[in-house]
C-alpha cells in the first residue's frame, strides 16, 4: 500500500482544495496523477477507494465497424486530427494514457517522479515490452522519441510546442543533457525551466511512440508495440486494423479480430442512414439535432462534458487583396463584439454545451480565472470597424461543410451582417478544408480538450507555433505563458492565467463561443465505446459483451 505521506506535496494541497469545494474531483485526478501519483493513491488522498471497473464479460473475436473520417496518415508528431491517432493506436502506443475520469494512467511508462519545482522528471519504462519485429522496448526508445518531438525544424511538428522546456532555442533541438538514459528502464529529463505540462503532453494524440527505424510513414514497414497491425487503408473510404497473432502484447484486452473504420463523410444524415442500414456498429460523434434523432434508435448513448470547443478566428498575418485586415486589433475586436455567444451556442450547436468567453480557457481547466463576460455591442462593433477604415471591407468566413461547424459559422456570419459588417460565407468539403486549415484569413476550427489550460494556450497562441492558426505574436503573452507553465499550484497559476485570458479578449484573438458536450451512439453490447473527452478510441479495450 502506498504511503500517502510520501506523495508529492502539491498532491496533498490539491486534495485540500477538493475538501474545501474549490476543486473538482476530476481536475484533482488530472493534477495529482500528472505528478506521478497513482490513481489509487489519488483516490486515497480523498479518503476514497478507487472505483472498481465493472467486470464486463467480453467475448474474444469479432469484427467492429466504426464510422470515422479516414484521413491520410503522416509522421505522428505532425498529426493534426484525432482520427489519425485512433487508427494507429492499434499498433503505435503512448507513454501515458489520458483516462475518461481525468487521470493519467501508465502505459509504456509504469511511473514518473517529478521534483518539487517541476524542473526534473524521472521516467520509469515498462519492462517486458517488445516491438512487433521482436526488438525489446527500452529507455533508449523513449529517449529517441522525446528527442524527435523536440525537433522544431520539422514542419508541422506540434510536439515541439509541448517540449519547449527541453529545447535549446539556439539549435531548435533537445538541449544537451536534457534527456539522459540512466539505464535500460530509466530516463531522466532536466528542464530549462519549470514545466508542469510534460506528462499531459505525453498523453496527447501526436505523441505516439515509434520504432527507431521509423521513416515517417506509419503504413510503411509498420513496427509497433500494440496488439494490432495495419490492414487495408484507403483515404476517404475505409481502414482496417487486424489483430497481430504473431506478436505477444504486454497489455490486457485486444479482444477483437478486426476493427474497420468507415468514412461516410461529414453529413450526419448520411451517417444516420448507414446506421439504419446496419452498415456500422459505432459512430465517432453524434452532433446537433441528430443527437435526438439517434436517440430514437435502440442504441446506447454516451456523453462527455468537455473543454472541446470551436473558434472563429482571424489570421493576423493573412494578406487579402494586398492588405492585412486582421493585423488591426480594432478589426478583430469589432468582429468579437458583433457576436453574441449565447445565440451562437443555440443556433450552432443546439444548446448542447456551455457559453465561451473568447479566451479558450475552460471553467473545467484547473487554472481557469473568472472574468467579466465578453462585451456584445453590435453598434460599437460597426463604429470600431469604421474607425479602422474597414467599414466596406467584405470578410469571407470559411468553414467545413459539416453540420455544427457550418451552422456555427452561419450564426456568426448572420450576426456580423446584422451589425452592418459586410461578410460572405465560403463552405468547403472536408478533403479541401483540412489541407490549409491553419492558413485561411478568416475561418472556423474545432479544438479538442487538453487537461490544462496552459497547454491549450501554448499549442494554439504562443508565437510561431505550428498550430498557431491566428498568427498571434505577443511578447507579453509569451512571457506570461512561460511564467504560468512553471507554477505547479493552480491557485497561484490562476493569477497569471487571468492576465492571459484578459489579453486574449483585449486583442480580439478569437471568437470562442461555446464549450461542447460531446456524444456518441453505438450498438448495444459493445464494450469500451464510451465517449472520451478528447475523442480517443482505445482500440485494445473494444469488444462485444459475452
Amino acid at each position: 500500500m502506498t504511503d500517502l505521506n510520501s506523495l508529492h506535496p502539491a498532491a496533498h494541497a490539491y486534495a485540500t482544495e477538493v475538501s474545501r469545494g474549490t476543486l473538482s474531483r476530476r481536475e484533482f485526478l488530472t493534477r495529482a496523477t500528472s505528478l506521478g501519483v497513482s490513481a489509487a493513491a489519488a483516490y486515497g488522498l480523498l479518503g476514497l477507494a478507487q472505483p472498481a471497473r465493472a467486470a464486463a464479460h467480453i467475448q474474444p473475436g469479432g469484427d467492429l465497424r466504426i464510422e470515422s473520417t479516414v484521413k491520410a496518415l503522416k509522421d505522428p508528431r505532425t498529426y493534426d486530427w484525432p482520427q489519425m491517432s485512433n487508427y494507429t493506436r492499434g499498433y503505435l502506443e503512448y507513454l501515458v494514457e489520458y483516462q475518461i475520469d481525468g487521470s493519467m494512467a501508465p502505459s509504456l511508462l509504469t511511473a514518473w517522479e517529478i521534483n518539487e519545482d517541476a524542473t526534473e522528471y524521472t521516467l520509469t519504462v515498462r519492462q517486458g515490452v517488445t516491438w512487433s519485429n521482436g526488438d525489446p522496448f527500452t529507455a533508449e526508445d523513449v529517449a529517441f522519441n522525446i528527442s524527435r518531438w523536440c525537433e522544431k525544424s520539422v514542419e508541422g511538428n506540434s510536439m515541439a510546442s509541448r517540449m519547449t522546456s527541453l529545447i535549446d532555442e539556439a539549435t531548435g533541438e533537445a538541449r544537451e543533457g536534457a534527456i539522459t538514459v540512466v539505464d535500460e528502464s530509466t530516463v531522466k529529463l532536466v528542464l530549462n525551466n519549470a514545466d508542469i505540462t510534460l506528462i499531459a503532453g505525453f498523453s496527447d494524440y501526436p505523441a505516439a511512440i515509434v520504432h527507431q527505424s521509423f521513416n515517417g510513414d506509419p503504413l510503411d514497414n509498420p513496427i509497433g508495440t500494440g496488439p494490432y497491425m495495419p490492414g487495408e487503408y484507403e483515404v476517404g473510404v475505409r481502414a482496417e486494423l487486424i489483430k497481430n497473432e504473431d506478436h505477444t502484447w504486454w497489455g490486457e484486452g485486444a479482444y477483437l479480430d478486426r476493427i474497420v473504420y468507415i468514412d461516410l463523410g461529414t453529413d450526419q444524415a448520411s451517417i444516420f442512414t448507414a446506421v439504419e442500414a446496419d452498415d456500422v456498429d459505432m459512430i465517432y460523434e453524434s452532433v446537433g439535432e441528430f443527437i435526438d434523432i439517434f436517440d430514437t434508435l435502440d442504441w446506447e448513448k454516451t456523453e462527455a462534458v468537455t473543454a472541446n470547443t470551436v473558434v472563429i478566428r482571424p489570421n493576423q498575418a493573412a494578406v487579402v487583396d494586398g492588405q492585412t485586415p486582421y493585423a488591426d486589433v480594432r478589426v478583430r475586436r469589432a468582429l468579437a463584439m458583433a457576436a453574441n455567444n449565447d445565440v451562437v451556442l443555440e443556433l450552432g450547436f443546439n444548446g448542447n454545451g456551455r457559453v465561451g468567453e473568447n479566451h479558450h480557457v475552460s471553467p473545467i481547466h484547473p487554472e481557469y480565472a473568472e472574468l467579466p463576460p465578453p462585451v456584445y455591442d453590435p453598434e460599437a462593433a460597426a463604429a470600431l470597424m469604421a474607425e479602422a477604415g474597414m467599414a466596406d471591407f467584405e470578410h469571407d468566413l470559411i468553414s467545413i461543410d459539416d453540420t455544427w461547424r457550418k451552422d456555427t459559422s452561419d450564426a456568426v456570419a448572420g450576426q456580423l451582417r446584422d451589425a452592418g459588417i459586410p461578410i460572405k460565407r465560403t463552405i468547403l468539403p472536408g478533403s479541401t478544408f483540412w489541407n490549409d486549415w491553419a492558413k485561411y484569413p478568416f475561418s472556423t476550427t474545432d479544438w479538442a480538450q487538453r487537461p490544462l489550460g496552459v497547454q491549450v494556450l501554448a499549442l494554439a497562441y504562443r508565437s510561431g507555433e505550428p498550430w498557431n492558426e491566428t498568427a498571434f505574436a505577443n511578447e507579453e503573452f509569451d512571457a506570461l505563458l512561460t511564467e504560468a507553465v512553471s507554477i505547479a499550484d493552480a491557485d497561484q497559476r490562476r493569477v497569471v492565467m487571468a492576465k492571459l485570458q484578459q489579453l486574449m479578449q483585449d486583442e480580439g484573438v478569437v471568437i470562442q463561443p461555446y464549450w461542447r458536450s460531446i456524444y456518441r451512439h453505438f450498438r448495444p453490447g459493445i464494450v469500451g465505446a464510451d465517449m472520451h473527452p478528447t475523442f480517443e478510441i482505445h482500440v485494445s479495450k473494444l469488444g462485444f459483451a459475452a
